[in-house]
Order: C-alpha cells, then sequence, then structure tokens
C-alpha cells in the first residue's frame, strides 16, 4: 500500500489538487489540476480534447497547470496556475448539460480554481458554463467578460519575438524575417496578423485546411505549405509553434533552420534536454510559458472589471519580461527556459513565505 501511495504522490508532480469530475448523466469526464496557489487562486483554462487515454489527459492537464503557475509569477499576477481538460471530442461531445455539469464541478472548489478558454474551448462556452459557476473568466463581451482571449495571447507572443529578434538581429522588429506559424487557429491567425503589419514574410501550416484556407483569404500574400514537417524544414528565421505541445521533439531540432523559436502552444519542449539542444545548435528558445501570458493577463483583467486597454499594456510588458530572462540566460550561461523557470520558481517561493504556515491559498 505503501509503495503505490508513494508512486501516485511523485506521478502528481507536486501538484496542490487534483479533481476527477464525473457525470454519467451528461458524459462528463474531466481533470482538474491545481499545481500551486502560492501567489493567489489559480487560473487556467479548460482544453476540451479526444486524448487516446486517460494517462494521456492526466499527463497533459498537470504539464498545463504546472506551466500555468510560472505563466502567473512571470506575468507578475497575484494568481497560482491550474488547468483542466474535458476528455472527448468537442464538435460531438460538447452540450449544454456537460458544461453545466462541469460548472458545478468547478464551484466546488470555491474560488480556488478559476477556469477560462482553451483549445476545443470559447467565449460561449464560458457563458453556459457560468450558468452553474462564479469563478469563470473568458466571457463573451455581452456577458461582461473579456471575451476571446487569444487576441491577447497572440500580442503578447509578438512581444516576445521581437525581444528574440532584438537579441539575434540587433533590432526588436521581424521586418524582412522570415516566420513560420504551424496552427493558424484562434492564436495563430492574430499572429500572422502582428507579423504581417511589422514587415515580417509568413508561411503557415494546419491540420484544419480550413484555417490556412482563412488566412489565405485575408492575406494573399502569405505562403502554406503541406504540414508542419514541411514547414520546420523551409528557410526560416523564426519558428512559431502555436497549435499543441510536445512541438520541439528530438527529430524537430535536428533538422530545425530557424534561429529563433517563439511560439503560443504550450509545453513546447518533448522532454528535458531539448533546451540544451536548442542551445547548442544556436537557436534562441523563447520560453513558451513566458511569451503566451498575454491570454490569461487578458481574463485575468477579467476579474477586477475587464478594461482591454490595461490588459494590452500589460500584456505589452512581455517584451520587458523577455528581454529580462534572455539577459539573465545570458549572465549566467544557461538556456531561457532555465533562467525563466529560477525567475518563476524565486516569485512563487518570496509569496509562499510572505503567506507564513499556509503556502496556499484558502477562499476568505
Amino acid at each position: 500500500m505503501a509503495p503505490e501511495q508513494h508512486r501516485l504522490f511523485d506521478d502528481l508532480e507536486g501538484h496542490e489538487q487534483v479533481v476527477v469530475c464525473s457525470d454519467p448523466r451528461s458524459g462528463l469526464r474531466a481533470l482538474i489540476a491545481i499545481h500551486s496557489t502560492a501567489r493567489g487562486p489559480a487560473l487556467g483554462g479548460t482544453r476540451f480534447h479526444a486524448y487516446p487515454s486517460d494517462a494521456d489527459a492526466l499527463r497533459d492537464v498537470l504539464n498545463l497547470a504546472r506551466g500555468m503557475s510560472y505563466k502567473a509569477a512571470m506575468a507578475g499576477l497575484d494568481l497560482g496556475g491550474g488547468k483542466a481538460v474535458i476528455i472527448g471530442d468537442p464538435l460531438t461531445d460538447k452540450t449544454p448539460e456537460l458544461l453545466r455539469a462541469y460548472g458545478r464541478f468547478v464551484q466546488s472548489l470555491n474560488g480556488r480554481y478559476y477556469t477560462a478558454c482553451d483549445v476545443g474551448t470559447y467565449s460561449e462556452d464560458m457563458d453556459v458554463i457560468a450558468e452553474e459557476c462564479r469563478f469563470v473568466t473568458g466571457r463573451t463581451v455581452a456577458h461582461g467578460g473579456a471575451g476571446d482571449s487569444s487576441v491577447l495571447t497572440a500580442y503578447g507572443v509578438f512581444q516576445g519575438m521581437r525581444a528574440a529578434a532584438e537579441v539575434t538581429w540587433g533590432a526588436p522588429s521581424l521586418a524582412g524575417r522570415t516566420v513560420g506559424v504551424a496552427g493558424v487557429g484562434k492564436v495563430g491567425h492574430h499572429l500572422v496578423e502582428h507579423l504581417l503589419e511589422d514587415g515580417a514574410e509568413v508561411v503557415v501550416s494546419d491540420v484544419y485546411a480550413p484555417a490556412v484556407e482563412r488566412v489565405l483569404e485575408a492575406h494573399p500574400e502569405v505562403r502554406a505549405v503541406a504540414d508542419t514537417d514541411a514547414l520546420v524544414a523551409a528557410p526560416l528565421d523564426v519558428y512559431s509553434p502555436c497549435a499543441l505541445g510536445d512541438a520541439l521533439t528530438d527529430d524537430v531540432v535536428a533538422i530545425l533552420q530557424a534561429r529563433v523559436v517563439c511560439g503560443a502552444a504550450n509545453n513546447q519542449l518533448a522532454h528535458p534536454g531539448v533546451e540544451k539542444q536548442l542551445a547548442d545548435r544556436g537557436i534562441l528558445y523563447a520560453p513558451d510559458y513566458v511569451v503566451n501570458a498575454g491570454g490569461l493577463i487578458q481574463v485575468a483583467d477579467e476579474l477586477h472589471g475587464f478594461d482591454f486597454e490595461r490588459a494590452r499594456e500589460r500584456a505589452a510588458l512581455i517584451l520587458d519580461t523577455t528581454r529580462e530572462v534572455f539577459a539573465l540566460a545570458g549572465s549566467e550561461g544557461v538556456p531561457p527556459v532555465v533562467a525563466a523557470d529560477r525567475i518563476a520558481e524565486q516569485r512563487m517561493a518570496d509569496a509562499a513565505r510572505a503567506d507564513g504556515d499556509r503556502g496556499i491559498w484558502l477562499p476568505s
């Protein structure tokens, strides 16, 4: 009994709380993971995805929740990190009944976890969840919410990319650079617009053909390639993964021609050690949870009465935060992701010490 229990807690990787949500009547099968509330209540989106197995869903929600803790700390927010996954195909399994059942589980946590949009969920879904739950952000503008958080996610990634361009080429601009965007869905298509406005040449790919067609129709100057493999092998200056995680595998790093990697996808490094492979090849990696924090900033602002310009100004600071990470990485001779981890972990540790004996956030 004891050894099995030990393995269980090892698998949970130091997360404060993991909740299994099951509602047979609606078909809901979901997981909520709270990684850290040292800095405040956990906030993170709800991903609706058809995972190959429950183990894959658990791995993803744990990784995503941990990333949210680091993201909130790097963004300077008084929030912790959490995430949820609903297991299923959002195109066929998502129903109002299922979303409301999920909302009841979030409500049962009494504010330790705030949910928002993620892959497979939208602001309209948050409105449905809010019928059963007070702890929802990213709602539609019509319901007083911040709306689609992908807007400032893309804006923050663009700011992080400017910082990477400054380190690599001497100026915070992508003008004249070729940027490959893998995934032009909710975030990627906004990022494409920022890049074009800055004077970049853009190449795109996406597994969902209509997403590519939408970009090409709006911007005929954009080029498309058959798939991500073709994009990775293309002569790029910047590679921007904006789909699901694990984008940077050993094989990808081995053939990648870009000098900068900066994208919106969470958990881009397929395994520990990839960050060193990138550094060894002279590829500058902008840590994903640093540059993609704009969406979190956007929905977090909703908790105080949403003001888009205020949130946009805060997301613009991602430029300076990314510069800080690159500077620390250079001074300490470590990859940028190691430098970012050190900054985030110090901020969480400082908050835990300031909280005295608790170290976790509890409802008032």
